[in-house]
């Protein structure tokens, strides 16, 4: 057997899905596989400390100025 990963672009092609599964024609191996993406200020929230990210802003004012 193989094994695919499918995104399901709405709820119709889930429940077609789940039909397949109870004919027996496939099995859903994970349910809701979609992570959560984290946003980038949650991401890096407590890496760096409150001196060395005020000086990471200033460099990227100073690159976006340039």
């Amino acid at each position: 057997m193989k094994i695919i990963q499918v995104e399901i672009n709405n709820e119709s092609a889930f429940a077609l899905l789940k039909e397949l599964e109870e004919l027996k024609v496939l099995r859903i191996v994970k349910e809701n596989v979609l992570e959560k993406k984290a946003k980038i200020s949650e991401k890096y929230r407590n890496v760096f400390s409150k001196e060395d990210a005020k000086d990471f802003d200033i460099h990227s004012q100073t690159m976006r100025s340039n």
